[in-house]
């Protein structure tokens, strides 16, 4: 199996987890890469990432409201993307045990755009940042925070072994997070910790209504699921119906022709994948991945 085969394995068999840590990785490297090069050649190295950031004033969001989601995408430096996804990855594991890959993407964007707009109201609302001249909020840490926090109000008595501290429960983990963000607002990046606070409430809260029966994120969950389908080239165009005309004499009532039902090959790839999404890739057995690899390869 050459290079680019393995990669369009993993690719294929990859979590929304580890897509999600690939993307915020890939657009990490491209943009330093930018900037490698701006500084080579003595050019604005600014101009891409100023239309992507998340602005502090309002009629500035006005004219970039994509900002809302790109910022999540930018980090400020190594230690900023590598803390982000860490958590993601070690939160997002356990979450999916508990909720869909959709669900998921849908705690992680919505944090993302809750943080974005508690950290615009912040600004905007306390006097403390009153003489604060042009800020610019950027990284993912609404959304994982929305993440973490949302499967620890799920199972909050759920214990995970860390090195050198040994079992903790995951409640404890979030809320220590929560703490150092409030007790570190008055000593910088007050705008960041009020963004990370904005995703862990959204995620505690969205979590305490699923719990109710009340999923308040259905709305965009269905957007998310229609924009995926827009790049989903995996997905067969629906057969077309015929219509039938007998012979000259004959009955003039048109028949349609029969759609068959789904063969066993579609039927035990719909299988592996479901077993994917509820426990993870490597729940499935060496003759499930081979079978689903080559099932790829094939299409």
């Amino acid at each position: 199996m050459g290079p680019v085969d393995k990669f369009k394995y993993k690719m294929q068999t990859a979590t929304v987890v580890e897509k999600l840590i690939a993307l915020n990785v890939l657009v990490f490297i491209l943009f330093f890469l930018i900037k490698t090069i701006a500084f080579l050649f003595q050019l604005p190295s600014d101009f891409i990432t100023g239309w992507l950031v998340f602005p502090k004033e309002p009629g500035e969001f006005l004219f970039k409201p994509w900002s809302i989601i790109t910022y999540s995408f930018l980090h400020s430096g190594i230690w900023h993307i590598l803390s982000n996804m860490l958590i993601l990855y070690y939160a997002g594991v356990y979450f999916l045990t508990y909720f869909s890959s959709k669900k998921l993407l849908t705690f992680y964007f919505l944090g993302v755009i809750i943080g974005a707009l508690v950290y615009m109201l912040s600004y905007n609302l306390f006097p403390a940042f009153e003489a604060t001249g042009k800020s610019y909020l950027v990284g993912a840490s609404a959304g994982v925070m929305a993440v973490l926090v949302g499967v620890a109000t799920k199972v909050p008595d759920l214990k995970i072994r860390l090195m050198f501290l040994g079992s903790i429960k995951f409640w404890y983990i979030a809320a220590f997070l929560v703490v150092i963000d409030i007790i570190q607002i008055p000593f910088g990046n007050a705008g960041g910790h009020f963004a990370h606070l904005g995703g862990a409430l959204f995620g505690f809260m969205y979590t305490k209504q699923l719990a109710k029966g009340n999923d308040i994120g259905s709305g965009f969950e269905k957007f998310i699921i229609w924009f995926i389908s827009l790049f989903d080239s995996s997905k067969k165009s629906k057969p077309k119906m015929k219509t039938v005309y007998k012979k000259k004499g004959a009955s003039p009532y048109k028949t349609k022709a029969p759609i068959t039902n789904k063969d066993d090959y579609q039927q035990k790839i719909d299988a592996i994948l479901d077993k994917i999404s509820t426990s993870g890739y490597d729940s499935l057995t060496k003759v499930e991945k081979d079978f689903l690899f080559h099932a790829g390869k094939d299409k």
